[in-house]
């Protein structure tokens, strides 16, 4: 959600941080501040400024600021409206602390009512000014003395760094519950919440676990608890490049990353199908035969996009590994009394890997006694690191907020699940290897179709000013309808619905009428002929129909209006390949209208806040 970037070293900091602040961008912000050291004693130089980045380089033209240490932030509000004054860095009533902060403090109104009233003056509305006074009160000369008793304090969750004049050479840092890693480079250090922001400068990283604290200096860095106990940490090497967080040419990053779909989902299954013997090998799972067998019961639990894919690996698993499945949002589940057995296995999925809901879902799940298996496409992620076994998505970084090239990667992966669990029961081979041949289809049909692409665009000039749309489909294209209503509502700021095709004569027909756009999801299927008696539906009372099919269909023929179609293949797999035209409908629907398509409004790209 927020971004955090600290440097401290040689050169001049300024230019590294706000080269950092920008890579992070893509998280989703509406403010953004950087501060300064220059001289022990000297009040840390802050610049602060509502807005995107260019307004904080604009305050910073006007006024400068040097120094080889700082910290930087893009904030998204939580707590006081977006503003300068609440933008982080905040600073203590010295002047001398200047903090950063991802998170939510919970207790910060009595902490700040105790400040209050020893003499601390506040400025903001935000929960983390708190903090930089809190280390204020702590602070005799020692700085991460300074932290450990503030954190001590405090409730809620927080990813920090936090710099003082007064203790110069170094950036101290902390996390619980939002993530940060420290960049090692050669004579310069760095402190950052995302990968993306440093790795223009080092490959080198230290990934810091909940309730540990960095102290971080230019010729190295050590890592404690808050007993200041020492923690050896291993290093990991970054091994994805610079270039995969760039436009490459394309105008935005969401079109680039439709456009990968062929290669990312090729990276997600390479080495993991076993195509002749109609089997999968997920080498991660760190679960025995015995285990996977006796499993009675699965939970998938996720948020947003990724409770999508959920939803059609729920389908999957039941249809052809027959093993119970249920599907929970991850917020909700954290929050019951779900029924979890050491025959349970909780499947998380996150792309980012750390989605509070989500990992604290899997936390829940672990202390009741489950196996949990992790879905995640970042490697070294708070998620891949507790969890008990995953499978990594490999689908490269995705800068766009709306999640494309993740879904899909994602329902990938969980039919390479459900092709191995299905095996180790009652599949055939036969049948199994029609899911893998099906599946090494899926980068070329998806090639064939994104080269159609100025198929869908004119589709989208004729609903670019539309202001409702209805998705509709059944069975597996169900969950798909969801999917294609929430990237339009995402990006387009179109309100948009997804419904199960036969629901919707029970309320959403009466919307039906010449201005509604409905997308049905009609591949042929198993269930083709009923969504054929819902198009007449539609049609019967004036409703406008975008249909997303696989071949022609005299049953259809006059009940259209703009029909795109996509390659025949099983049904497990129709919505990885519809997936693609609503999501290129999407994105020009939202460039049509001028909108920020890869920073849409009010969203963020990980959600590290409940």
């Amino acid at each position: 959600m927020c971004g955090i970037v600290g440097y401290i070293g040689t050169r001049k900091a300024q230019p590294v941080l706000i080269e950092g602040l920008k890579r992070l961008e893509y998280r989703g912000y509406d403010s953004a501040g950087v501060s300064l050291m220059n001289g022990k004693g000297s009040p840390v130089d802050t610049r602060k400024a509502k807005g995107k980045i260019a307004m904080l380089e604009a305050a910073i033209a006007e006024r400068p600021i040097e120094g080889s240490t700082g910290i930087a932030h893009t904030r998204w509000a939580t707590h006081g409206p977006p503003n300068e004054c609440n933008a982080h860095p905040h600073v203590d009533c010295t002047g001398t602390i200047s903090l950063v902060h991802n998170g939510i403090i919970e207790n910060y109104g009595p902490l700040r009512a105790m400040l209050q009233k020893t003499g601390h003056t506040f400025v903001s509305e935000t929960d983390t000014e708190v903090l930089a006074h809190l280390v204020e009160a702590a602070f005799d000369g020692n700085l991460e003395d300074a932290v450990v008793d503030a954190l001590a304090l405090v409730e809620g969750t927080y990813g920090i760094a936090v710099i003082s004049s007064n203790d110069p050479d170094k950036i101290v840092a902390a996390r619980k519950g939002s993530p940060l890693l420290i960049g090692i480079g050669e004579g310069e250090n760095y402190i950052a919440s995302d990968v993306a922001a440093i790795l223009a400068h080092t490959r080198q990283v230290v990934y810091l676990d909940d309730g540990e604290m960095a102290i971080i200096r230019r010729d190295g860095y050590t890592v404690c608890d808050l007993d200041q106990q020492i923690v050896k940490k291993g290093v990991s090497r970054i091994d994805w490049d610079l270039d995969e967080i760039e436009k490459g040419g394309f105008d935005h990053f969401m079109l680039k990353e439709i456009m990968e779909q062929p290669t990312t989902i090729t990276n997600t299954m390479r080495g993991r199908l076993v195509t002749e013997e109609g089997f999968s090998k997920l080498g991660g799972l760190n679960l025995t035969m015995d285990e996977l067998q006796n499993l009675d019961q699965i939970i998938i639990t996720a948020c947003g996009t990724s409770w999508h894919s959920a939803l059609i690996g729920e389908l999957m698993i039941e249809e052809h590994a027959r093993i119970r499945c249920e599907v929970e949002y991850a917020s909700e589940f954290r929050y019951r009394n779900p029924i979890v057995t050491d025959k349970t296995l909780c499947i998380v999925i996150s792309q980012s890997g750390e989605t509070a809901d989500t990992l604290a879902a899997m936390r829940e799940a672990k202390r009741r006694g489950a196996k949990t298996l992790g879905l995640v496409n970042q490697v070294g992620s708070t998620i891949a690191r507790e969890d008990d076994g995953g499978i990594y998505l490999h689908a490269g970084p995705e800068i766009g907020v709306a999640s494309t090239k993740a879904f899909t990667s994602q329902v990938v992966a969980l039919a390479l699940l459900t092709l191995k669990l299905g095996r180790l029961r009652d599949m055939s081979v036969v049948k199994g290897r029609e899911i893998a041949q099906a599946l090494e289809a899926l980068p070329a049909q998806i090639q064939s179709i994104l080269d159609r692409a100025s198929e869908v665009e004119k589709i989208a000039d004729a609903f670019a000013d539309a202001t409702n749309f209805l998705y509709l489909g059944r069975g597996y294209n169900f969950p798909a309808a969801l999917e294609g209503a929430l990237k339009l509502k995402e990006i387009s700021y179109i309100h948009a619905e997804g419904y199960p095709a036969a629901e919707m004569k029970h309320g959403p027909i009466a919307l039906i009428d010449a201005e509604m756009p409905v997308v049905f999801i009609a591949p042929h299927d198993s269930v083709f002929d009923k969504v054929v008696s819902n198009v007449q539906e539609v049609k019967a009372r004036g409703g406008r129909v975008i249909a997303i099919t696989s071949r022609e269909e005299p049953s259809l023929e006059g009940k259209i209006d703009y029909e795109f179609r996509i390659p025949q293949t099983i049904d497990m797999l129709n919505p990885v390949l519809a997936a693609i035209p609503l999501q290129l409908l999407s994105y020009y629907i939202a460039a049509k209208r001028g909108l920020n398509v890869d920073q849409p409004r009010n969203l963020a790209k990980s959600v590290t806040v409940e």
